[in-house]
């Protein structure tokens, strides 16, 4: 006998709805081990498919089939069809870069489960994050299916995000397969940047930025600014097209980064400030500065409910500087990766931000995380990244 969940009404409702979250509060009793692979039914004794356990996240259940069918499922055959249905989907993309995602979680149906590639052909490296008790239980049978699949030169568990303490599980890094150098050279296009995917953030790069950057820079005219530029995967786009970029993050190790980059690609057009970002912004309104491209990437502001209106307040504000320093018929490129920021309200933000700065606004693009970071539909908390080009046209 399986191990087993029963499940309330509303939570039967939320799968039939097509969303793979059940809470605790909707889990009406349950007999199994932490990360248990469980049969979820109804308090009817109807069966309505299977699931990842988790004894101290409060997303109880994470599904992984909706089959009804009254036999087990083949853990070892959905976990390698999947993984290899993921990779395949990437491989449909034709992506012009040798750093994108290879899984993302729910969206592939692997919840919990992300891997990211860096490099090409024999010397690529995955970086693997577990985010979950079920995928992190088995995660020593995920690392024997990407070498047998991908054949890496190394796997890099970057097992260090926060969110694993809400699973009860520990934050740490450790090679998994193979070795995994220090640095890691990749392509982006025709740009070439350095990765540490010990230390960077997230697993290295900010890839669901990967076409953005690339849209920002069909853009890029004249003087161009990037606030909160990280590793400069904004400002080197921006660069191939302005006339000048200035770069700016309040961190010396990205500043760093970035003149590096720059320097490894031959882009003498851009420099570098290591500055609060909130202050330069205010600084180079009082100066009367002129941009005709600018983009705006800062971290999440809001990582939960409660910080969504200190976060609202924070993008309104450097929103409200950059129109004002926006030459007319130059354009923004704004972005939010705080889920609990959605689009509409992040919409709402621009709007109240060029009303302010007394500019007349038009919203030439709307756009989100990459291909490789794919959205559920019906799953919202899939969707979070947003990017608007916006105009200024007086």
């Amino acid at each position: 006998m399986p191990p087993i969940a029963r499940v309330s009404r509303r939570g039967h409702d939320r799968i039939r709805a097509g969303h793979p979250w059940i809470y605790r509060s909707d889990v009406a009793a349950v007999e199994a081990e932490p990360g248990d692979l469980v049969r979820v039914v109804t308090d009817h004794e109807r069966r309505v498919g299977w699931a990842l356990y988790s004894s101290a996240s409060q997303i109880a259940l994470r599904m992984v089939s909706t089959s009804a069918a009254a036999g087990p499922l083949d853990e070892s055959a959905w976990l390698a069809e999947r993984i290899a249905a993921a990779a395949a989907y990437r491989a449909s993309l034709g992506i012009d870069g040798t750093a994108y995602r290879l899984i993302n979680g729910e969206a592939d149906r692997l919840p919990g489960l992300v891997v990211d590639r860096y490099g090409d052909g024999e010397g690529a490296v995955l970086v693997v994050q577990t985010l979950t008790q079920g995928m992190d239980r088995r995660i020593a049978a995920i690392v024997d299916l990407l070498v047998r699949q991908e054949a890496p030169r190394g796997i890099l568990a970057r097992n260090d995000p926060k969110v694993r303490r809400l699973e009860g599980l520990d934050e740490q890094v450790e090679v998994m397969h193979g070795d995994v150098p220090d640095a890691i050279d990749v392509r982006d296009g025709a740009l070439r940047f350095r990765v540490d995917v010990r230390h960077g953030q997230k697993t290295g790069l900010f890839l669901d930025q990967r076409e953005n950057h690339a849209a920002a820079g069909h853009y890029a005219r004249g003087r161009a600014l990037d606030a909160f530029t990280y590793h400069g995967g904004f400002a080197l786009h921006l660069a191939s097209r302005a006339a000048s970029v200035i770069a700016l993050d309040s961190s010396g190790p990205a500043i760093a980064a970035t003149q590096a980059n720059a320097a490894a690609n031959g882009l003498t057009n851009i420099e570098t400030r290591e500055v609060n970002v909130f202050d330069e912004l205010r600084e180079l309104e009082t100066s009367s500065e002129r941009f005709d491209t600018i983009v705006l990437d800062p971290p999440a502001f809001a990582k939960n409910k409660a910080a969504v209106e200190r976060a609202a307040a924070g993008y309104k504000e450097i929103n409200l500087r950059a129109l004002r320093i926006l030459a007319p018929g130059g354009h923004l490129v704004t972005c939010s990766c705080s889920y609990n920021v959605s689009e509409d309200l992040f919409l709402a933000i621009l709007e109240q931000a060029a009303a302010d700065a007394h500019a007349t606004v038009a919203l030439v693009e709307k756009r989100m995380q990459a291909r490789d970071h794919p959205v559920l539909v019906g799953v919202p908390e899939t969707h979070y990244l947003k990017c608007f080009v916006l105009r200024k046209l007086g």
